[in-house]
């Protein structure tokens, strides 16, 4: 789909270029027809209007991924489900469910933030869309920028060689990104170590007493799956779970 649009967004510059080349007039083209109003505001034809929403889908599970919680929790949860040792239960399509509206519950107040602010003036028409989205787009950096480490904001920004900002919309989406997703990793690895100590703890008693008692062709995992099972559900192990992963990020 992406490589679609991108070919079609090609093919328009690439047909605009050669026509102007040769001296055509391009106006009569209802694809390529832009128009600009009194004020300096340009105003695109249909045509590229939905090309340019048909790319922004297409990028619209990369930002899911980079712009919200949701790649700790499914992080998270897939370690989670591998210190257990039950192979594929969860399915992936339920882990992917949990985390997406575990995220949409997360990521609420942000939401509401930018549709008060930016998304409701807009479909109001008492905001233009340049600066709807610029509001967005600092709300947006304001939850990424409390949910992401110093140390690792202040790395990329060293790396892109740029000076300390005044304030979040100041830091630009190339370096806050990076960063954010950088500092989810970690975040997710280091709970997801955590949570997998107390199951280590039992294959290790599990397989010291088969072995004390000369069942070496037993497996350890076979025997300690109905322990660990049992250990989870006795201490309620997904309430603590997604209510510890959902306290562990900062909202506005």
């Amino acid at each position: 789909m992406f490589r679609l649009s991108a070919l079609s967004f090609i093919s328009l510059i690439a047909l605009a270029t050669a026509t102007s080349a040769q001296g055509f007039d391009i106006s009569g083209l209802p694809a390529l027809n832009t128009t600009q109003s009194g004020e300096g505001e340009m105003t695109y034809s249909l045509s590229l209007q939905i090309l340019a929403l048909m790319t922004a889908l297409t990028l619209l599970p990369s930002l899911v991924l980079g712009m919200s919680s949701f790649t700790r929790i499914i992080i998270v949860l897939s370690i989670l489900r591998q210190a257990l040792g039950t192979q594929q239960t969860p399915p992936n399509q339920v882990l992917i469910a949990i985390a997406l509206f575990l995220s949409l519950f997360i990521m609420q107040p942000t939401l509401t933030l930018i549709y008060d602010n930016a998304l409701s003036p807009f479909m109001s028409e008492t905001l233009p869309a340049d600066q709807a989205i610029a509001r967005a787009s600092t709300i947006m950096k304001d939850f990424m920028v409390l949910n992401t480490r110093s140390d690792t904001l202040l790395m990329f920004s060293d790396m892109a060689g740029a000076e300390a900002y005044e304030s979040n919309a100041d830091i630009p989406f190339s370096t806050i990104l990076p960063a954010f997703i950088t500092s989810e990793l970690k975040t997710a690895f280091q709970i997801g170590f955590l949570l997998f100590l107390p199951f280590l703890v039992i294959d290790m008693v599990i397989a010291s007493i088969l072995m004390s008692l000369g069942m070496m062709m037993l497996s350890p995992m076979l025997v300690s799956l109905p322990f660990k099972l049992l250990l989870f559900v006795l201490v309620d192990g997904w309430a603590m779970t997604v209510g510890s992963l959902a306290a562990t990020f900062a909202t506005q």
